[in-house]
């Protein structure tokens, strides 16, 4: 009986180790399945159980084999690290990220983690006029004045809201979610420091929609390219476990132009298994598919995850050190 119970909670674990390491362009199921990819350690852990249970030494050896792989699934070395703080002045600038699955998010509640949080840059995804009235009568104008919206009634809408001035400086071509990229001018003591920002929504990697789905990220990786002090945060629709996601993080540029690399502030602050999707009470194992993605140059601290009544996906929040000059 230890026999059967072992393999049968060691083949998910070997099928789904083998896409997790072999980054090609694998069919929608299996894009599907690796979000899952940390849930794995539960049928590993059990295999070892198992195994022992047996007393089957090849089992045990198989068995132990599977756990380090699956911790090295978990806990990845290739996670890009945040900059540390160097001597230059830097301006802080807490950002916060939601997705607000279709204006349903509670505006009340969005305000509220704004103020007590003192966040002064807003990016929402699924963003809708109703919504936007909603966060007007909450006070959310008062707070953060300047904005960069464009509202819809489907899921493709979006809005930016700040403190500091900003200004759109372009849309992410050929995606069906509207993705604006806005430079921010924060300016603290005396310290001005410029920021891109893009909002980013990547379509769902969902039936013959896959392929989009490929083509939404590569494009988000071409805005990384880009130098400068960057943010790309937003509902990225993709996990660490996915190649697609990780080849986004080696596409940074740094200051001068060269390659610098990315970092996913929520990956770099050990955070990278606290799930931002669904918060809805659905009957699935929570994913990370919300995530700020900062250039190379700029610290970050303070990541958290906030549940937002309304809406599916979590708010994401965390503190930016943006160089100076």
């Amino acid at each position: 009986m230890f026999r059967w119970l072992w393999l049968l909670a060691t083949v998910p674990v070997v099928a789904l180790s083998v896409f997790r390491a072999i980054p090609a362009e694998w069919p929608v199921l299996v894009v599907q399945l690796l979000s899952f990819t940390p849930w794995l350690a539960v049928p590993a852990a059990a295999a070892l159980i198992l195994a022992f249970l047996g007393r089957s030494r090849w089992r045990q050896a198989a068995a132990v084999v599977l756990v380090v792989c699956h911790v090295f699934w978990l806990f990845p070395l290739d996670t890009a690290r945040p900059a540390a703080a160097a001597g230059r002045p830097a301006v802080q600038l807490k950002v916060m990220n939601l997705n607000s699955e279709f204006g349903q998010a509670d505006a009340r509640e969005i305000v509220r983690l704004v103020r007590d949080n003192g966040v002064a840059l807003l990016a929402i995804q699924e963003h809708t006029q109703g919504l936007q009235d909603q966060l007007s009568a909450a006070g959310l104008d008062l707070l953060l004045p300047n904005r960069i919206s464009e509202p819809t009634n489907d899921a493709g809408g979006s809005a930016v809201y700040s403190r500091h001035p900003m200004e759109l400086v372009g849309v992410v071509p050929n995606t069906p979610f509207r993705m604006p990229t806005v430079r921010v001018t924060a300016e603290s003591g005396g310290a001005v420091a410029m920021l891109e920002v893009t909002s980013v929504h990547v379509l769902p990697p969902v039936d013959v929609r896959v392929a989009q789905w490929r083509s939404d990220l590569a494009a988000v990786g071409r805005v990384a390219e880009r130098p400068g002090n960057r943010l790309l945060i937003g509902d990225f629709n993709a996990t660490y476990d996915h190649a697609e996601f990780r080849e986004i993080l080696t596409r940074g540029a740094g200051s001068d132009g060269e390659a610098a690399g990315l970092v996913d502030v929520g990956a770099a602050s050990g955070s990278r298994l606290v799930p931002t999707w669904p918060m809805d009470g659905q009957l699935l194992p929570g994913i990370t598919i919300d995530h700020l993605v900062t250039s190379h140059g700029l610290a970050s601290s303070g990541y958290e995850v906030h549940r937002v009544p309304g809406t599916d996906h979590a708010a994401v929040l965390a503190t930016l050190a943006i160089p100076a000059g």
